[in-house]
């Protein structure tokens, strides 16, 4: 008796899915680097990203994290920093060595911290204070390599520095998708907290988009109660899988530990700095010329503005791109492109997104007329680091 064609063909069929299957699963547990993509950013560094845009998609059976753990830390490296110590002019004056004694301090001065290697290239991104007029930088690996740290550029708007190591077979984090973090989502801090040591903290996403701390020209901070403390800065806040959600950065803190309220920088504003630095030296941002303020009664009431949400411009720069655009005093921004604006912050980071040179359009308020204007931003000039010792790390 013969068999049937069409049962040989889906018996053949289901033994090649299970084949297949099995095979994933192999992969996916031994080795999950392998299902990632590489992306060329601008070109010049190739990084590792998780695969689709989806959410977080972790959800350990056991409640054991040592998978995420295990994948991310050895991309996770200890910055060890020194400076000159400084000569003070004034002790060649005897009178002044008389009355103050000796000011002078031969110990350089010494900082710590944390960074994340995401390149096989050697690139490794940290924070900008961690590495803020240092002389010497020493980076150790997990495995206990050591390689001198080289700065390829730094961005003090966004409080991030990005540094070259050469050495072989470099590990390399996976980078995330922040963009589809959600409150509540589990998440690790990796970073070498005190000089003790790589250390892994648990916590979750506290907040999302915290901005207007006063910490960073730009903020959209991913907030966490992971412990992050003196020594955690510009090391690593990942999900379950391991993968770059973020680079830690800064804590609230009365006592200089850990309180429960710590600040990352997203992966998707960290890999956008990364791309700029490495391809052009610098990071690039728009800018159009406008003091701008939060929309209040008083001032709605000032500029005779029926607006009721959006950001109002009490100033425009003569001659500036907002200017020659035809954005007056008095109106109220409430759309950049395809980004609907509720405050300052939002305003500065949409703008700071746009290619100088080319057109953006721009929705406002003027009176009770509702209209759209073309701004052609200029290049944002260089503005000065801006962050509160009181009240970070």
């Amino acid at each position: 008796m013969k068999s049937c064609p069409m049962k040989r063909t889906w018996l053949l069929f289901a033994q090649t899915v299970t084949v297949l299957l099995a095979a994933y699963f192999v992969v996916s547990t031994l080795k999950p680097e392998l299902l990632n993509r590489r992306t060329s950013l601008g070109g010049l560094v190739s990084v590792i990203e998780a695969p689709g845009v989806g959410a977080i998609t972790g959800n350990p059976a056991s409640g054991s994290l040592s998978a995420a753990a295990k994948k991310a830390s050895p991309a996770v490296v200890s910055i060890n920093t020194s400076k000159a110590a400084q000569r003070n002019p004034r002790n060649n004056d005897p009178w002044f060595k008389f009355f103050f004694g000796d000011q002078n301090n031969d110990q350089p001065q010494v900082g710590l911290g944390s960074g994340v290697i995401v390149s096989a290239d050697g690139y490794v991104l940290t924070n900008n204070h961690v590495v803020d007029g240092a002389d010497e930088i020493d980076v150790t690996l997990n495995d206990g390599r050591h390689a001198r740290g080289k700065v390829i550029g730094t961005d003090p708007d966004t409080d991030l520095a990005v540094l070259k190591i050469d050495l072989d077979k470099l590990p390399v984090i996976v980078l995330g998708n922040s963009d589809a973090l959600q409150v509540g989502d589990q998440v690790l801090a990796i970073g070498n907290p005190f000089g003790v040591g790589q250390t892994v903290t648990s916590g979750i996403v506290s907040a999302l988009g915290r901005n207007q701390l006063g910490i960073n020209m730009f903020e959209n901070f991913i907030q966490t109660d992971a412990a992050i403390n003196p020594g955690n800065s510009g090391g690593a806040l990942v999900d379950v899988n391991g993968n770059l959600e973020g680079i830690n950065t800064a804590i609230y803190s009365r006592s200089g530990g850990s309180m429960g309220i710590g600040f990352a920088i997203p992966v998707s504003m960290a890999k956008q700095v990364l791309s700029d630095i490495v391809t052009e030296g610098k990071v690039t941002r728009g800018w159009i010329g406008v003091e701008p303020n939060d929309l209040s009664p008083e001032l709605a009431e000032t500029f005779g503005v029926k607006a009721n949400a959006g950001v109002i411009i009490t100033g425009v720069l003569q001659n500036g791109p907002a200017a020659k655009a035809g954005i007056r005093p008095g109106d109220v921004i409430t759309q950049v492109e395809d980004k609907k604006i509720d405050n300052v912050q939002e305003l500065l980071t949409a703008v700071a997104g746009l290619k100088p040179g080319s057109d953006a359009r721009f929705a406002l308020q003027r009176g009770s007329d509702k209209m759209e204007l073309n701004v052609n931003p200029g290049l944002r000039p260089k503005s000065p680091a801006r962050r509160n010792p009181a009240e970070i790390e």
